[in-house]
């Protein structure tokens, strides 16, 4: 089940039969603080995926040339684009995590089970775990722009977004 970052908190208080503690509501206020540049980021990165995808790949593939060299695994157009498909989902998904302040759907619904599928199919995880650090330094470089981001320090909240690829990257790798 997924839940967003209050549901959460509601569920697991009530599991337990309590009341939210004061620590609970503290940080759901700073969630709801944060919201504005939670939707400017999470704006941002997806209004620029496509290039912030594109650019992931130019690097890996620069650093990594062996995977579009006969033989490698993204060698042909048909698995090129799949990786390109890959880090596009995985993009994707790590907005969502942004936006709800919660990993539980980025882990459900793109992660579990994806360093068996990479096995299963031959692909290297650990290359895949770079192209998602490329993604990550593709984000944050747009996302921490200044320019139109909803005034206010925006560290702890870029901390998280990197945490969210930071976690994607160590699920395939």
């Amino acid at each position: 089940m997924v839940l967003d970052a209050f549901a959460k908190v509601v569920y697991q208080a009530d599991t337990r039969g309590e009341y939210l503690s004061n620590s609970q509501v503290d940080a759901l206020i700073a969630l709801v603080k944060d919201g504005n540049k939670r939707v400017d980021i999470v704006n941002r990165i997806s209004s620029n995926a496509s290039t912030i995808v594109t650019s992931a790949a130019r690097d890996l593939f620069a650093e990594q040339p062996q995977l579009i060299a006969p033989g490698g695994n993204a060698y042909t157009n048909r698995r090129a684009a799949a990786c390109l498909r890959d880090l596009e989902i995985i993009l994707r998904y790590v907005t969502y995590a942004i936006f709800t302040g919660d990993s539980s759907i980025l882990e459900d619904r793109a992660l579990n089970g994806l360093r068996e599928t990479y096995l299963a199919l031959g692909t290297p995880g650990t290359s895949v775990a770079v192209g998602i650090q490329k993604l990550k330094q593709a984000s944050l470089a747009i996302a921490s722009d200044p320019n139109g981001i909803t005034k206010g320090d925006c560290s702890s909240l870029l901390s998280e977004v990197a945490g969210y690829f930071d976690r994607a990257a160590a699920a395939v790798g």
